[in-house]
């Protein structure tokens, strides 16, 4: 099963995020399939990017997001007014 989720790059105390396309059996830092985005937890405005296309296609084509990257998509995508 493919899964959409976040792969964890940066600097020793200095977390940032890509948000990739794999395997669900693969390493956390192991091969990819796409990277579709990026998050960066530490500023005071956090950034979030995605390509939404790219994600919507993916999760129609039956790939299933993590739990983190379905809180971080409705909280930066789709926010509740």
């Amino acid at each position: 099963m493919v899964r959409i989720r976040l792969q964890r790059v940066g600097a020793k105390n200095r977390p940032s995020y890509r948000i990739v396309v794999a395997e669900r059996r693969s390493a956390l830092n192991g091969k990819t399939q796409d990277v579709i985005g990026f998050y960066n937890p530490l500023p005071e405005n956090a950034v979030f990017k995605i390509d939404v296309e790219k994600y919507n296609d993916y999760i129609s084509k039956g790939a299933k997001p993590s739990e983190a990257v379905e809180k971080l998509f409705s909280k930066f995508v789709n926010p509740k007014a």
